[in-house]
């Protein structure tokens, strides 16, 4: 088998696109935090304290970037990271821009403000779907298709623009006349453009603008389609793209562990709950979203589908439904197979993610092919002195995982 060919688990074979290795992302959870889906036993204030307690975590232990999810639902995601940038020293922040709710030029300053004062930190995450219920109180009332078209004009001034163009254009939903930016960001021309859209005209936006092509967690199979068809719209415009997949992880020990785990994840939502919540995802019309939902079909019952990948998150939270399930070695083998298809990063979560964010870097990081950009260069750590856990207060432990 040549060396950039990686066999999966479900015999999908892609040559020559396979990622050699990859970074890993981590989730700052602006709209709260806790160790169950579904209820308020256990669950986390969103406070400053508490953001900066997972961003110095994900800084310290090498994450490559975290994601700030957006929303009614969310703390503004532009406002706390730019809180975080001066208790971190170099994990990214990938802040989500929204057309339809700012115009291109304001966006294009804020993003070079942050990209400037966080010293070229910043990752920019497009966000066009959702749920049309919110977007119409956030006065944004196009329909998918439209949103979509806005998009594309939102991305062809805000680039033209953040690479130190002056901007006329006069599209269907926006116009320019004389736009500048007076101030470069860092990032030439400018900082990644991270996008997911699974319905064919945000593929098609996302071949045409973004660096970073994101996907929920669907199994193997699906993600291999949706990879080969954005590819291939890409490369009819010359461009090529890298591919990211967003994730929860419930990494124990023992794979009896972690699927415990899993099951006392969802151990307070009712029935009742799900079903508020189904109803409530029904009226979306993001693609992605009804792809979400169609793996658990709203009901407990076949939540693996597909090794390691169990879609429990979802029958209550809205987006990224799906988590990999298992002891680190299996989890490590799963994302393993993700990037066969040419994943080269990973967005993950985990709950409560203050304590999943060690777990997880301490656990599977050292099982990974993690690129430079991953990782705080540290080696493992000895755990010893001073005032370390010594063995008998005479030598360090020598002995580890495996």
């Amino acid at each position: 088998m040549p060396p950039d060919t990686i066999q999966a688990s479900d015999s999908i074979v892609l040559e020559g696109h396979a990622a050699r290795d990859t970074d890993v992302l981590w989730f700052l959870p602006t709209h709260g935090d806790g160790r169950f889906l579904g209820s308020q036993v256990g669950a986390r204030h969103v406070t400053l304290n508490y953001l900066s307690q997972i961003a110095r975590a994900a800084d310290e232990l090498g994450y490559f970037g975290m994601l700030l999810p957006t929303g009614k639902s969310c703390e503004d995601s532009w406002v706390v990271a730019s809180s975080m940038i001066p208790l971190t020293e170099r994990v990214r922040f990938l802040v989500a821009v929204r057309p339809g709710l700012s115009e291109p030029s304001m966006t294009a300053r804020m993003a070079a403000t942050f990209d400037r004062l966080s010293g070229g930190r910043l990752l920019v995450n497009v966000v066009t779907g959702g749920d049309p219920a919110e977007l119409a109180g956030d006065g944004v009332f196009l329909d998918h298709t439209a949103r979509y078209e806005a998009t594309d004009e939102y991305l062809h001034v805000w680039r033209r623009l953040m690479a130190g163009e002056t901007v006329d254009f006069d599209g269907t939903h926006l116009s320019s006349k004389g736009g500048k930016l007076l101030y470069p960001p860092v990032q030439r021309p400018y900082p990644p453009l991270y996008f997911g859209g699974s319905s064919g005209v945000g593929q098609q936006v996302a071949a045409e603008h973004v660096d970073v092509y994101l996907t929920w967690g669907e199994p193997p199979a699906a993600v291999a389609e949706k990879i080969a068809q954005v590819r291939a719209l890409a490369a009819a415009r010359g461009r090529t793209l890298s591919f990211g997949i967003r994730l929860h992880v419930i990494v124990r020990e023992t794979a009896e562990a972690a699927w415990a785990a899993a099951d006392a994840l969802i151990r307070h939502v009712s029935d009742e709950d799900i079903a508020k919540a189904q109803s409530a995802f029904s009226r979306f019309d993001s693609v992605g979203q009804q792809r979400m939902a169609s793996l658990h079909r709203g009901g407990r019952d076949g939540l693996e589908v597909s090794p390691n990948l169990w879609a429990g998150v979802g029958l209550v939270r809205g987006g990224a439904g799906t988590a990999l399930v298992g002891n680190p070695e299996e989890v490590a083998a799963r994302m393993k197979e993700y990037m066969a298809l040419g994943i080269d990063r990973f967005i993950l979560s985990g709950y409560p993610h203050l304590e999943e964010c060690y777990r997880f870097a301490e656990l599977v990081f050292p099982l990974l092919p993690l690129k430079a950009t991953t990782g705080n260069g540290y080696g493992p750590a000895r755990n010893a002195g001073p005032f370390g856990e010594m063995i008998a207060n005479v030598g360090a432990p020598t002995h580890g995982r495996g």
